[in-house]
């Protein structure tokens, strides 16, 4: 598995995007412990400045919780409006080097720079470059990985954050990888991270001396995958097209609920808001998830794949509800619902409707 040609990819992530939004429109958040989310009981940290990750703050974290590990943190609604509006001034810098450009999230994208808009010969000034541009634009700081594949060009942005960039040349890339924690390789979750620690998988070098059968035995598809990226291997290449898997919402209620009917409601602007991306995209899926966090944090997940994709809100409704009134009676309390679409098609012609974007 080797490149014909030597791909130059780039790996931008804003530094702590949101908080970062906030601390620029509001000087006097700068240079102090900001997290991005909701301040009441039931809160959850959306993002956190690095003054508050300094401090133990961490993205996902109870607000409870934050506001215990630093009694200083400045709690900030989130402002999604204003946060897309900067990513499309960010999207537009990258198109002015590459039209090569594939979107993760609204603060982090890949591009391949092979041949690249300004003629740039080298990767390094490119992002250099960018990150400049992004700064001048928006008066925030981007960081940056560089390397021949994606999955190197990931691991080299976390590298020398925040406000850097790091490079991994393709004479660096296999010993880089070796004494990574397989904890630490992106598309590693703790589940697998846990299941190859008890096989005695703790580094990359411990995955490079496995054979191809044995990780596809232990892990399947992905086993190949792994693999190769203990290899430093990866030959994905950079998707203009990227095409979103799954879109979904979810909420977390200001007291635990045990009653079907109560949950049933709250489900409704959760649908709703799924429903509404739906149309605005013109697109149908055919899987619905729903997602459940018990009032001891217990977590679980059920799914519905139809023949059809659902074609309209209230069949993605009448699956939600079927989903929820399956785990019924149940013994604890919910504190968290949530609901997703997957398994995208086109919508056919009968059922497109075009909706101005929300």
């Amino acid at each position: 598995m080797t490149e014909s040609r030597q791909r130059k990819i780039i790996h931008v992530d804003m530094d702590a995007f949101y908080a970062s939004v906030e601390q620029r429109d509001n000087p006097n958040l700068r240079g102090k412990p900001v997290a991005v989310g909701g301040s009441r009981e039931r809160g959850v940290v959306a993002a956190a400045s690095y003054e508050a990750r300094k401090l133990g703050v961490r993205s996902a974290m109870p607000s409870v919780t934050a506001k215990r590990q630093c009694s200083d943190l400045i709690f900030v609604k989130p402002r999604f409006e204003v946060y897309k509006a900067v990513s499309q001034q960010i999207h537009e810098i990258f198109a002015e080097y590459t039209q090569i450009i594939e979107p993760l999230s609204l603060d982090e994208a890949y591009l391949d720079v092979t041949e690249n808009l300004q003629s740039i010969p080298l990767a390094r000034d490119a992002a250099l470059a960018i990150r400049g541009k992004i700064k001048q634009v928006t008066g925030l700081n981007a960081s940056a990985g560089i390397s021949y594949n994606k999955f190197l060009a990931k691991l080299a942005s976390d590298y020398r954050k925040p406000n850097g960039q790091y490079v991994i040349t393709p004479e660096m890339g296999p010993a880089f990888v070796e004494a990574l924690p397989v904890g630490k390789f992106h598309g590693i979750g703790p589940a697998t991270s846990a299941k190859m620690n008890s096989l005695g998988l703790h580094t990359g070098l411990d995955m490079r001396n496995q054979s191809l059968e044995f990780m596809q035995t232990n892990f399947g598809k992905a086993g190949s995958y792994y693999y190769w990226i203990s290899r430093g291997v990866d030959n994905r290449e950079v998707r203009p097209d990227r095409i979103r898997k799954s879109v979904g919402s979810e909420n977390t209620f200001s007291t635990d609920l045990i009653d079907f009917d109560a949950m049933l409601l709250e489900l409704q602007p959760l649908i709703d808001k799924v429903w509404r991306h739906c149309e605005d995209k013109g697109t149908r899926g055919r899987t619905v998830t729903l997602k459940v966090k018990f009032a001891d944090f217990e977590l679980i997940s059920r799914s519905r794949t139809a023949t059809d994709a659902f074609g309209s809100r209230d069949a993605l409704a009448t699956a939600s509800a079927d989903l929820l009134r399956a785990i019924f009676p149940t013994k604890k309390a919910i504190r968290l619902l949530g609901v997703s679409i997957s398994g995208f098609v086109e919508a056919n012609e009968e059922t497109s409707v075009q909706f101005p974007l929300l």
